[in-house]
């Protein structure tokens, strides 16, 4: 088969991959523009186009995906089917139109539910025991196309957002190669997505990572979770803006102290008061600054008992 694939980040590489080493054709990748990242805010392409830039694979990076040149361009590269895997943009119902067998999408979350840009951080914010992919064909409405197949995965106690795609992209891919195997022989079988259980993950803003200290500690480490390595779950300390990238339960109750009070120092993190018990820090990260243990940090920013974090 001719496959044009279209996706972006770090995750869509697995499926990418499995496409470039399998029997078909990849003639084509569309993915996001370049865009400035990092402290030097130098221009740095997408993870997919450097891969399919490494094999050869033309590239498309519009601005626009709805442009008629772009579905022009599509239509000449003949694709017979169109794998979507975190693109970052709804496609038209020209693109999805366009290959004979249609458009699959490889979605990082059990659908219906976690429908959206960011369903890795909402499973873990909403403090789901599992996730997974699913493989759709898919429509003009978003993530809500019929589902080919599903594949689950239980979520660690301990996993970060981070850790949790990498499994995924992984899980993912596998899922991909039996339902493309399936286009290919003319088996597949769709179902519609249930009517019940539908959820929303919206692409995830600054304001998600803000840590609420009145807020129940669970609630604060699966922010914390959910929010590493990037964009890093954030509260204010001395006046600066602090990443926390490492956070659990502690011991101790937070009785008569206002929550976002430090504790104190315990021998491997800062101890904080929340909404209904006490939270350890164990790692943290100022702006412009490297990640750190909270032994390291204190060594050069002492934080004395009583100190206030996310205010000022």
């Amino acid at each position: 088969m001719r496959i044009v694939f279209m996706g972006t980040p770090e995750f869509a590489c697995a499926s990418l991959r499995l496409l470039l080493a399998g029997p078909d054709q990849v003639v084509g990748v569309v993915c996001q523009p370049d865009r400035p990242r990092g402290r030097g805010l130098s221009t740095i392409p997408p993870p997919v186009k450097t891969l399919a830039s490494s094999h050869g694979v033309p590239t498309l990076q519009p601005e626009r995906v709805r442009d008629a040149a772009v579905v022009d361009a599509l239509a000449a590269m003949a694709p017979d089917v169109i794998v979507v895997a975190a693109y970052g943009k709804i496609l038209p119902r020209a693109i999805l139109e366009l290959p004979r067998l249609g458009c699959i999408n490889v979605h990082a979350s059990l659908l219906p539910r976690h429908r959206g840009a960011a369903p890795i951080q909402w499973a873990i914010l909403s403090g789901d025991a599992e996730t997974g992919v699913t493989i759709m064909a898919m429509n003009e409405t978003m993530d809500a196309g019929d589902i080919l197949l599903i594949r689950r995965l239980a979520i660690g106690a301990d996993e970060t957002a981070g850790e949790l795609t990498d499994r995924l992209a992984s899980l993912g891919a596998d899922a991909l190669r039996e339902a493309i195997e399936e286009v290919r022989a003319g088996r597949s079988q769709r179902r519609p997505q249930p009517s019940d259980g539908v959820t929303f993950a919206p692409r995830i803003e600054r304001e998600h990572a803000r840590l609420e200290w009145s807020h129940p500690t669970d609630e604060i480490v699966r922010r914390v979770r959910a929010m590493a390595p990037a964009p890093g779950a954030f509260t204010v300390c001395l006046g600066q803006t602090m990443k926390v990238h490492r956070a659990r339960h502690a011991q101790g109750s937070p009785v008569g102290r206002a929550p976002g009070t430090v504790l104190g120092a315990a021998r491997e993190g800062l101890l904080v008061a929340c909404g209904d018990g006490v939270v350890c820090i164990e790692e943290v990260q100022l702006e412009g600054r490297k990640r750190m243990t909270v032994r390291a940090f204190l060594a050069g920013h002492p934080v004395a008992p009583g100190t206030l974090l996310g205010s000022g």
